[in-house]
């Protein structure tokens, strides 16, 4: 029997994609998924954010709808150090990459510091969260949400997000090849920027100064050195206290285009107990542009381990040798390369993924709405 809404959701998600694949930058993406995707599945509010492929982490750009500003902070704390339910970092290596908090608790939201603390102040009743990924990389994170007095997530709605990720981020993680070209600019140096061991910044160098107002505009937080903090910087502030011995790190690009690594370790005190917390961010180097940017063209670990012997000028024979495949295979390798690059030669190949490159960001990296 013909069901009437299976087919116009069927209808809905490929419009969906179709739109997606149309838009011009993330931003442009994030606001064209959420305009269908309300039609199909309801909410009140969203956030779209974009992450780091290593990390998970949310950086740059970030769109968010019907929400005041003043929360940010507080949803990480509570989703770094205290929550324990459907966790991005979880949900990036789940079979489904999607949940909703009240089918995950069982109809019982109180038990999660998020909703206890987040959701509920601001009279949100549910939570439908996915991961956006691809190869195993997780390229952005959606968070829905539904006021009280609405209808929970479905499960059927869960499982229509679900669908979507793997389509999203192939679009999102095409954003991140830059194209070459010239940079006229003169970038910063290494940024520093000291938290205590509350999470409040507390020192702040002047590199870090210039690098803050060269990144795009986010949701942030005032502070007393009349610096506004990004929230996902005071996400990986948390974050290192929380992993304490590893650390985190993120990859943002600023207003011109240049790719930065911000990182972000809790030091230790003489008694050997934890305390501040030291964020550097500087300059990408050319390497680390490289692998973000093989990471972007989909280029497998096979492929990549043979960009970077051409990289090294091998010819196909001392490929081959070094890897134990025929030459037959290397070259092969090396034309699926190409078709994934966009390039027709191999000087090509390490001009497009070997030199540094900047490309200026489409618009804002934030964009708030508030419906009328």
């Amino acid at each position: 029997m013909h069901d009437p809404t299976a087919s116009r959701v069927r209808r809905g998600r490929a419009g969906l994609i179709s739109r997606v694949d149309g838009a011009r930058d993330a931003l442009d993406m994030f606001a064209e998924a959420s305009t269908r995707l309300r039609a199909l599945v309801p909410f009140d509010a969203s956030v779209w954010r974009a992450t780091d492929p290593f990390t998970g982490l949310m950086t740059a750009p970030v769109r968010v709808e019907n929400l005041s500003e003043g929360g940010s902070a507080t949803y990480w704390d509570n989703e770094l150090l205290a929550e324990r339910i459907n966790l991005f970092s979880n949900l990036a290596r789940a079979t489904v990459p999607a949940a909703a908090l009240r089918e995950s608790t069982g109809d019982l939201p109180e038990r999660s510091p998020l909703y206890r603390g987040y959701l509920r102040p601001r009279g949100l009743a549910d939570e439908l969260r996915a991961v956006l990924r691809v190869g195993g990389r997780p390229w952005g994170h959606i968070s829905l949400f539904r006021e009280e007095g609405r209808p929970s997530f479905t499960a059927s709605e869960i499982a229509l997000v679900s669908s979507l990720s793997l389509p999203l981020a192939r679009r999102l993680r095409s954003f991140a090849r830059p194209a070459a070209g010239p940079d006229t600019t003169t970038p910063s140096g290494l940024g520093l920027l000291l938290f205590d061991s509350a999470g409040d910044l507390i020192s702040v160098n002047a590199d870090a100064r210039r690098h803050l107002d060269d990144l795009p505009p986010g949701p942030s937080s005032p502070t007393p050195f009349g610096i506004r903090l990004p929230a996902w910087m005071h996400g990986m502030a948390v974050g290192a206290r929380a992993t304490a011995e590893g650390g985190t790190e993120v990859r943002i690009r600023d207003r011109a285009g240049r790719w930065l690594v911000c990182q972000a370790s809790c030091l230790r005190e003489a008694d050997g107990s934890f305390g501040h917390t030291a964020l550097v961010i500087e300059p990408a180097t050319s390497a680390q542009v490289s692998l973000l940017t093989a990471e972007a063209c989909g280029l497998s670990d096979r492929e990549l381990e043979i960009t970077l012997a051409v990289a090294r000028g091998l010819t196909s024979g001392e490929i081959a040798q070094a890897l134990f495949i025929s030459v037959h295979t290397v070259r092969d390798h090396i034309k699926a390369i190409f078709k994934k690059v966009g390039v027709s030669r191999r000087g090509e190949l390490i001009a497009s993924l070997f030199a540094d490159h900047h490309q200026p960001p489409g618009g804002d990296a934030l964009h708030r709405t508030i419906d009328s």
